[in-house]
């Protein structure tokens, strides 16, 4: 049966009409090309053959001087002047399905993880789908449990939002994530490995995704020492596999690490291609690109049908640079999302995992999401903690004395009881009913007196 489904897949691959032009130039990851110029588009999928017979796949990027210019998803050795390029009509669309459930797939949905050719799904899709209309989108939907305390009580998500994760390297960006993936309410998840360390694609499906998790996601890995062709396409291939399962009544929850990796991977590209770099050497179409990526999470249209679609309910990771959240990407990101989770490295430092800044943490949904009692206690607990943070060097120094003020004394009793409520293991779980009657608890409790 496998060996049935790999030739049927292989026969849908077959090209219908093909044309052939020739290479002329090679700088750097671009090559030009002749013969192809009124045959390919910006995005249209060739092989250009080495002098080994290797076919390398590639993807025409723009066009110079009559010619049109291509940049290749795998390495250029062995391509030499005069070496044939050849068009592939069936290379831009592929058949995301539920058959890929349970599945690890590459940036060009070809499986690698050794379990046999994927079930395919019954129609094609194109990589590139526009969002649906602004007006004929659903509002979002109710607050997901996610079973994360930080998040339930401060930073709600709710069904069809999209929130970022901000935070710099080693901070636990990924950790969080397998807790959303593990935890958080949905049919089915759609997870984006997108620049990741090869080390680190194994642990994450194995240890903080698991079987139980595997079994209802479709994972697409592109690691680091892929060339940005494969970066960026793995991105399109994780938001096409979410609208398809969408399409099909699904409750999807996306998970994306990272958006600043897909924007890296179109800067490369887009300088390749001869944009002129702007802010930090990103090129203008990087700023173009994200909003039509991002955008197209979310809630799904409003249609009636014996089949409504569902929602894609999205967590995007931005890797800040050095620390620095108005880098360009982040900026621009954080103007995109329904929210945004920042991670700090001085609370990671501290031991305190998940990594969450509170104060510097701010969710969309709010405050209709929560119920007037829930905003009631995360307003008086965020309160707590602002008093603190006013006060903590002060605090730290023995400069403050008890009995000064009554908000900072009763702040800096609440203080310990606050960050052991944010303290959560990965492996923890607490419904958002019991972290809001948790909360309330010890906001409660009187503190020590002077």
């Amino acid at each position: 049966m496998q060996a049935l489904e790999a030739l049927t897949a292989a026969i849908e691959r077959l090209p219908t009409v093909t044309w052939r032009g020739r290479i002329r130039a090679a700088t750097g990851m671009t090559l030009e090309v002749d013969g192809l110029q009124r045959v390919l588009s910006v995005g249209d999928k060739c092989h250009a053959e080495t002098v080994h017979g290797r076919r390398v796949l590639c993807e025409a990027v723009g066009f110079r001087h009559g010619r049109t210019l291509l940049m290749a998803f795998d390495s250029l050795d062995g391509v030499a002047e005069g070496c044939t390029v050849v068009t592939d009509d069936t290379a831009n669309t592929l058949r995301p399905g539920p058959g890929w459930l349970g599945r690890v797939v590459d940036a060009l949905g070809h499986p690698v993880d050794g379990k046999g050719p994927l079930r395919n799904g019954e129609h094609a899709r194109p990589l590139r789908r526009p969002p649906p209309p602004a007006c004929a989108r659903r509002r979002m939907g109710p607050r997901i449990d996610t079973g994360i305390r930080v998040v339930d009580a401060f930073v709600p998500l709710c069904r069809g939002q999209r929130l970022g994760v901000f935070a710099a390297s080693g901070v636990g960006k990924s950790t969080l994530l397998s807790m959303f993936a593990r935890n958080a309410e949905a049919d089915v998840i759609v997870i984006g490995l997108i620049g990741e360390r090869g080390r680190e694609v194994r642990e994450f499906i194995q240890d903080d995704l698991g079987p139980e998790g595997l079994a209802r996601s479709v994972v697409v890995v592109a690691t680091s020492d892929e060339p940005p062709l494969m970066r960026r396409q793995a991105a399109l291939l994780c938001m096409t596999v979410a609208e398809e399962l969408r399409d099909r009544g699904l409750h999807v929850l996306c998970l994306m690490d990272s958006v600043t990796r897909f924007a890296m991977a179109q800067r490369e590209i887009g300088l390749a291609a001869g944009e002129p770099p702007t802010g930090k050497s990103y090129p203008p179409s990087v700023f173009a690109e994200l909003p039509r990526l991002l955008e197209r999470a979310g809630p799904g249209p409003d249609t009636d049908g014996p089949r409504p679609p569902g929602d894609i309910t999205a967590i995007f990771t931005v890797l800040v640079d050095g620390d620095d959240h108005d880098e360009p990407i982040a900026d621009a990101v954080r103007g995109i999302l329904d929210g945004h989770l920042v991670l700090d490295r001085r609370i990671a430092g501290q031991g305190r995992y998940p990594a969450v800044d509170v104060l510097r943490s701010v969710s969309r949904a709010l405050p209709g999401c929560h119920s007037p009692a829930e905003n009631d206690i995360a307003g008086r607990a965020r309160a707590s903690m602002a008093t603190y943070d006013n006060m903590r060097e002060m605090i730290r120094l023995g400069a403050y004395r008890r009995g000064s003020d009554p908000e900072v004394d009763a702040a800096m009793a609440v203080h310990p009881r606050l960050e052991a409520f944010l303290r959560q293991g990965k492996d923890d779980r607490l419904p958002a009913a019991a972290t809001f009657a948790q909360l309330h608890t010890l906001l409660s409790v009187p503190g020590d007196r002077p």
